[in-house]
C-alpha cells in the first residue's frame, strides 16, 4: 500500500513537470507598436487669394459697421428710455417706451447674428470643399462675433435695469 501511495504521489508530481504544448503569442513589441502614436506632419496649405471672397468680406465689414453704428444710436435712446422708466411701474408709458427701445436693439442684434450666420455658412462651405482656412474670413468673423456679444451684453444690462414684467 505504501508503494502504491508513493507511486501515486510520484506520478502526480511528475505531471506538474510536464511541458505545455499550447503556443502563446510573443510579448515582444510588434512592428506596428514601434511606429508610435504621434500625428503625422501635415504641410500647412496657404489659402490662395480669392477676389470674389475678398469682395464679400469687404461687404460684410461695411454691413457690420452700419449695424454697429445703428445699434449705438438706438442704444443711447434705449438707455435714456430705461433711465426714465427706472422706478416706474410695469406697464407704465415710460416702461413701455423702454421695452420698445429694447425691441429695436433686439432687431439690430438679430441682424448682426444673421451676418454672423452668413459668415459661418461661407466658412462651412469652404471646409466642406476641403479648402484651407481663409485668414480674412476668420478676422471678419471674429469682429462680427465680438460685436454680437457686445450688443447682447448691452441689451442685458439695459433689461436688468428695468423692472421685470
Amino acid at each position: 500500500m505504501k508503494v502504491a501511495l508513493s507511486l501515486a504521489v510520484a506520478l502526480a508530481s511528475l505531471s506538474a513537470c510536464s511541458r505545455d504544448t499550447t503556443r502563446y503569442p510573443s510579448l515582444a513589441p510588434r512592428a506596428v507598436e514601434k511606429l508610435g502614436f504621434a500625428e503625422p506632419e501635415v504641410p500647412v496649405v496657404e489659402a490662395k487669394p480669392d477676389p470674389a471672397l475678398d469682395a464679400k468680406i469687404a461687404e460684410f465689414g461695411v454691413k457690420l459697421d452700419r449695424l454697429a453704428k445703428g445699434f449705438a444710436g438706438d442704444a443711447a435712446k434705449a438707455d435714456a428710455a430705461a433711465a426714465k422708466a427706472k422706478g416706474k411701474a410695469v406697464g407704465s408709458d415710460a416702461w413701455l417706451d423702454a421695452q420698445t427701445a429694447l425691441a429695436q436693439l433686439d432687431d439690430w442684434r438679430a441682424q448682426t447674428s444673421s451676418l454672423l450666420s452668413d459668415i459661418d455658412v461661407i466658412a462651412a462651405d469652404r471646409a466642406a470643399k476641403l479648402e484651407p482656412a481663409y485668414p480674412a474670413l476668420g478676422t471678419v468673423r471674429e469682429r462680427i462675433a465680438a460685436e454680437a456679444a457686445r450688443q447682447a451684453a448691452k441689451i442685458d444690462r439695459i433689461q436688468a435695469s428695468l423692472p421685470a414684467a
